[in-house]
């Protein structure tokens, strides 16, 4: 069978203790049928953030759509890893020429190209290294364009929470680069000369980021740049790589590559990123490192036309696009090391529904996308378990409340088992908040207030999409959409008879912040 539907995130551990252990409701044979497609398309489908009631029963609604624009960037980022066979590659005749073209014609200025190439290292490296885990990082920056875009990495790297240093030994004496080291130096970022660096490089940083030489450098390497590649060399060498060595970022070119033949002697850098800037250069075809991204969204269409450049899609607002599949990583090695403010319970709001709009303001206010987005689990008769996700789509001192087809698995477990748990996961603030207690339908003036507040599309999706029962395949769902699209043209939409909302009234509320070596935050309220 083909599912529409959404993640889980952890369901309650007090409501699994109540529970018998957990069935798979499909039973085996039902997957194997072909041509099948179950849909489960969750009512709620646009945003309507929640602000504040003034009184209970009273919704603010927005139609900000922030449900389809939080759907595109996570299929952009899935789309985004692409296949490095089908991206141009470039030779250094066309980098150059494309540079030329850039700054002339096109209107682009050598600070503001540096800018966005630097802004895009910065962010690639936030993809992968985490500064709670690799917080020291070490910019080797040389002489030309190439370094200066070490510079504006550093800079952004110091903003995005990391601890830069720069290695910058043969300053260019240009307003430009000075301007650059000026911005750094406000910021009290180290420099560090050559003979400042420790002899092993592993012991004090996290990152390195090689950025000595670009796409148009030729020749050997004069000092003091000689003996840094070789640090390097050694560095990403396995046979000679300590354990615990510092991950190498180079910027759009290993420094010491041929920029069309690559690594031919096999004995230059092998670095753990690489970010290519603009689209990579003909060498990139024989990285070997597990990260390569591409970065400067700002290629224009005459370049992408002139030039029959293959490039890739960047996921929603990033500067960079992962080019390739992302490692295999260990499943039990992954983990978080939280660091969050310490929930003390004289901090906490005597009132839990306070406590939770404080929560959820910071939410908001931390931009996350759907922070009302909530997993709802339930349990019919049969002790089944069954969760998914839901949108809130408002709370008073009345309970919690989010709308869905009566029809529905999760209705038809709420009509045999009016009790349920909701769990609120906002992963960027190390928190979650967890609720329990008795779910009871919504009244219907309530539920036609809230169905005519959705946008019209919405409307007609809660009539055409009978909610976890089988249908021949998606073309009959979009049929059917259609039809209902046409039926309704122009005149208003009623609401089923079948949709509406329900509402949990809380009996516990627990607050939950994530801290360091798993020694968490859990508060529990139950007494209101």
């Amino acid at each position: 069978m083909i599912f529409t539907c959404r993640t889980f995130v952890p369901i309650s551990p007090l409501l699994l203790n109540q529970l018998l252990p957990i069935k798979f409701v499909q039973q085996h044979q039902h997957l194997s049928q072909a041509k099948t497609n179950l849909t489960s398309l969750q009512s709620p489908v646009s945003l309507l953030p929640l602000p504040r009631f003034i009184a209970s029963n009273s919704w603010w609604n927005w139609n900000w759509n922030s449900r389809r624009y939080c759907s595109g960037v996570v299929m952009a980022s899935v789309n985004g890893v692409q296949d490095p066979q089908s991206i141009s590659y470039l030779r250094q005749q066309e980098a150059a020429e494309i540079d030329e073209i850039l700054m002339g014609p096109l209107g682009f200025s050598v600070d503001q190209l540096m800018e966005l190439a630097g802004l895009s290292v910065a962010t690639a490296i936030a993809e992968v290294y985490k500064p709670n885990e690799h917080n020291r990082v070490l910019a080797i920056c040389g002489p030309g364009n190439n370094g200066g875009d070490g510079l504006v990495a550093a800079r952004h790297l110091y903003h995005f929470g990391y601890k830069p240093y720069v290695c910058y030994p043969k300053r260019t004496p240009k307003p430009l680069y000075n301007c650059l080291v000026t911005q750094l130096e406000s910021l009290s970022v180290p420099f560090l000369s050559v003979e400042d660096l420790p002899m092993d490089l592993s012991d004090s940083f996290d990152i390195l980021i090689d950025a000595v030489f670009g796409f148009s450098f030729h020749g050997t390497p004069r000092p003091p740049f000689d003996d840094m590649i070789k640090k390097l060399v050694n560095l990403s060498n396995p046979d000679l790589r300590p354990s615990k060595s510092p991950a190498i970022v180079s910027v759009d070119i290993p420094s010491g590559w041929h920029v069309e033949e690559g690594d031919s002697s096999g004995d230059g850098i092998k670095p753990d990123m690489l970010v290519s800037l603009t689209a990579p250069k003909l060498c990139a075809k024989m990285f070997s490192g597990p990260h390569h991204f591409l970065g400067g969204r700002f290629v224009p269409p005459p370049i992408v036309e002139k030039f029959k450049l293959q490039l890739p899609a960047y996921p929603g607002t990033s500067m960079c696009v992962r080019i390739g599949k992302p490692p295999k990583v260990d499943i039990s090695a992954l983990r978080e090391n939280y660091i969050s403010p310490e929930l003390l319970e004289e901090q906490v709001e005597a009132d839990p529904f306070d406590q939770f709009q404080k929560w959820f303001d910071d939410a908001m206010a931390a931009g996350l996308k759907e922070p009302n987005a909530m997993s709802l689990s339930t349990a019919g008769s049969d002790r089944n378990l069954s969760s998914r996700m839901v949108l809130l789509k408002g709370f008073d001192k009345e309970g919690f409340v989010w709308y869905t087809n009566y029809e529905s698995q999760k209705a038809r477990d709420i009509s045999e088992n009016p009790r349920a748990s909701l769990l609120f996961y906002w992963d960027a603030l190390n928190r979650q908040v967890r609720i329990e207690g008795p779910v009871a339908k919504v009244s219907e003036a309530e539920s036609e207030q809230y169905f005519h507040s959705r946008p019209r599309g919405s409307q007609i999706g809660a009539i055409a999409s009978n909610q976890s029962s089988v249908i021949p395949n998606r073309q009959y769902l979009h049929q059917v959409y259609q039809d209902l699209e046409a039926k309704y043209s122009g005149g208003p939409i009623p609401k089923p008879k079948n949709w509406g909302g329900y509402r949990l009234k809380p009996e516990v509320f627990e607050f939950w912040q994530g801290q360091k070596s798993r020694l968490h935050d859990r508060y529990l309220d139950s007494h209101f």
